[in-house]
């Protein structure tokens, strides 16, 4: 792979530089940009994927955090969604552009309105719920982990109230003191909890993933 050097970095803070020097030698960038992904973040959940086989043909799946798209995308792809018979739900605070074979809505997860009307665009029991969800980071890793754990709970109790039994949940997290937190809830309500960290993901970067498998049926 070619190395790129940003050209001129006139006006353009020294961080800024650096993060699209980054970006325009990031693998995964180009990788994306070459076979039709909307994100990198695309990678990371076929690696998820690869790993736990969550998603199957015919499987609904909820995709909370979605935008720009590139986990809608793959999901779209890996269960056969179609605009005749959409089974993938994606919703997100911004507004993403349409994706074939998806149900896109806009709002907040952790807003009682969109999460009503999430539910009534879903109108049964799903079998994955997943989660890309985090915050626009402010440098200050405790605030970080925290504003992203909150997400991540979120989506979690999300998934405990419209998996099916057996279903699966997967969800971005930043490690730290509330990840175990979690991690444990989670192990109440799965069979299987594990920690996975896609070669995707930047290996400077303190992100991972909680994939739980075999939802539990509350007693």
């Amino acid at each position: 792979m070619r190395f790129e050097r940003v050209r001129s970095a006139r006006g353009r803070r020294l961080s800024s530089t650096r993060w699209l020097q980054r970006q325009l030698n990031d693998p995964y960038v180009q990788a994306a940009k070459r076979d039709g992904y909307r994100s990198r973040a695309a990678y990371k959940l076929m690696q998820i994927d690869k790993r736990f086989e969550i998603l199957k043909p015919g499987c609904l799946v909820v995709d909370l955090g979605a935008a720009p798209g590139g986990w809608a995308q793959v999901a779209v792809d890996r269960v056969k969604s179609t605009d005749m018979s959409k089974s993938v739900v994606a919703i997100d605070i911004l507004e993403m552009e349409p994706l074939a074979g998806a149900e896109i809505l806009v709002g907040d997860i952790e807003d009682e309105v969109a999460v009503v009307k999430l539910r009534a665009a879903i109108g049964a029991a799903v079998d994955v719920v997943l989660s890309d969800m985090a915050v626009a980071t402010t440098g200050h890793a405790a605030t970080d982990h925290l504003r992203t754990m909150a997400l991540a709970e979120a989506a979690f109790l999300f998934a405990c109230e419209v998996l099916t039994p057996g279903g699966s949940f997967a969800t971005k997290v930043f490690q730290g003191a509330d990840e175990p937190v979690l991690f444990d809830a989670m192990t109440l309500k799965f069979d299987s909890v594990r920690r996975f960290k896609p070669k995707a993901s930047r290996s400077d970067s303190v992100e991972m993933f909680l994939v739980g498998t075999g939802f539990k049926v509350p007693k």
